[in-house]
C-alpha cells in the first residue's frame, strides 16, 4: 500500500491537533486517516514513531517531528526544476516571473507557436525563484481523475490517490497545465480552481483549499478556439467560461535573432555557423508570415541541428538529419537557402 505523501501528513497532524489535541487515541487517528482519504492501518504504520501505548499517540514528539520536517523539506526541493545554464530570458519572462514571484493566486495563458520556449520559460521561472511545479501534460483523455484523483486498487484495498492538481492546491506549488488546447470539456473540473477557491473531494468529503503561492500556468499553440490552419492538428475549442477564468494571456513569439544566437552560443563555440543558422532561420520565418511558405523553423529545431552538429561534426548533414521531418519540397528549399547563406558548407554530407 503506498504511503501517504510528506505533506499529507503534516496536513493529517493539522486536522487532529486542530480537532483533537496533541495526545490522542484511536478515534482520532480513525478520524483523520477518513478525512485525508487512507486507510486506518496506513496512518498507523505512518505514526508508529508517535506511539506512546496502546491506542495512544502523542503528536509532539520532537524527533519525530524533526525528521519528519527534514523530510518534508527534501521533498519539496525535488519538485523544484533545475536551473539550465543555457537559458536565456526573452519575451515575457520578466512579467511571469513577476507574477509568481508575487504570490497572488493570478492564472496565466502563454500561447504561441510550437518550440518558441513556452514551457522551458515557465519551468526555469520556478527554478530561479526556488518555486515548485507540478507540470500536466494534457490530451483529450484528460479527466477529472486525472487530474484531481481517485481511488486506486492496491493489495485488495482502495486507497485514494491524489492528482497532481491536489498535490499542486496542497503544497502552494505552481501548476502548469501543458498543451492545454488538447483538452476536451472534461477539464471542466477546473473551474472553482481557477477562481482560487480550492476544491471539494466528493469521493472522500474532504475540501482542499490552496497553500500559499498555488497558482496555475497554462500553455497553447492557439487560444483555445481551434486551429483554423490545420498546423495543430487535435487542439480544440476551448469552453468560454474555462478561458474567461485566466487573467492574463501573455502572447510569445520566437526569440529575436540576437536573443537566438545567445541561446545558439551557449551551446556551440562555432559563432559563423550560430550567426549561419540564426539568419536562415529568420528568412524562413519572415516568408512564413508573408504567406509564402506553410513550414517554419522553431527555436527548438535550431537546438536540435546545433546537438546533431556537436555529433556529427558536420554543418549540412545537421541541417538535413533535422528537416527531414519535413516534405521533400520544403526539405529542399530550405537546404537550398542555407547553401546560400553559408559559403563554408559542406558540399556533401557523406560520411568520411
Amino acid at each position: 500500500m503506498p504511503r501517504p505523501a510528506q505533506v499529507d501528513m503534516i496536513q493529517l497532524f493539522s486536522y487532529i491537533e486542530n480537532n483533537y489535541g496533541t495526545e490522542v487515541g484511536t478515534s482520532a487517528i480513525r478520524a483523520g486517516a477518513e478525512h485525508m482519504g487512507y486507510s486506518y492501518a496506513t496512518i498507523c504504520n505512518r505514526m508508529e514513531p508517535y506511539k506512546t501505548g496502546r491506542g495512544k499517540w502523542n503528536l509532539t514528539i520532537e524527533e519525530a517531528r524533526e525528521q519528519l520536517e527534514e523530510i518534508v523539506e527534501q521533498d519539496v526541493r525535488s519538485l523544484v526544476p533545475q536551473k539550465d545554464s543555457g537559458f536565456v530570458p526573452f519575451g515575457n519572462f520578466s512579467d511571469l516571473k513577476k507574477i509568481l514571484n508575487s504570490g497572488i493566486f493570478y492564472p496565466v495563458f502563454i500561447t504561441g507557436m510550437s518550440g518558441n520556449g513556452k514551457t522551458f520559460s515557465v519551468e526555469q521561472a520556478c527554478a530561479l525563484l526556488n518555486k515548485e511545479l507540478i507540470r500536466v501534460n494534457i490530451t483529450i483523455e484528460t479527466d477529472e481523475d486525472d487530474l484531481v484523483g481517485g481511488f486506486r486498487l492496491v493489495d485488495g484495498n482502495t486507497v485514494w490517490h491524489n492528482g497532481p492538481v491536489i498535490e499542486a492546491l496542497g503544497r502552494g506549488a505552481v501548476l502548469l497545465l501543458d498543451e492545454v488546447d488538447l483538452a476536451s470539456n472534461k477539464i471542466l473540473c477546473l473551474q472553482s480552481i481557477l477562481e482560487g477557491k480550492g476544491v471539494f473531494l466528493k469521493k472522500t468529503g474532504r475540501y482542499v483549499n490552496p497553500a500559499p503561492g498555488f497558482t496555475v500556468v497554462a500553455t497553447a499553440n492557439t487560444k483555445g478556439k481551434g486551429s483554423d490552419d490545420g498546423r495543430f492538428i487535435g487542439t480544440n475549442v476551448l469552453n468560454e467560461a474555462f478561458l474567461e477564468r485566466f487573467a492574463l494571456t501573455f502572447e510569445q513569439e520566437y526569440p529575436t535573432p540576437a536573443i537566438e544566437a545567445k541561446i545558439l552560443g551557449k551551446m556551440c563555440d562555432d559563432d559563423e555557423f550560430v550567426t549561419r543558422l540564426v539568419d536562415w532561420a529568420d528568412i524562413i520565418r519572415k516568408t512564413f508570415n508573408d504567406g509564402g511558405i506553410d513550414e517554419i523553423i522553431s527555436t527548438r529545431r535550431l537546438v536540435h541541428i546545433i546537438n546533431a552538429f556537436k555529433i556529427f561534426g558536420k554543418r549540412m548533414k545537421a541541417i538535413e538529419s533535422c528537416v527531414n521531418r519535413f516534405d521533400d519540397e520544403t526539405k529542399e528549399s530550405f537546404l537550398s537557402l542555407y547553401e546560400k547563406i553559408d559559403d563554408n558548407v559542406e558540399e556533401t554530407t557523406d560520411d568520411e
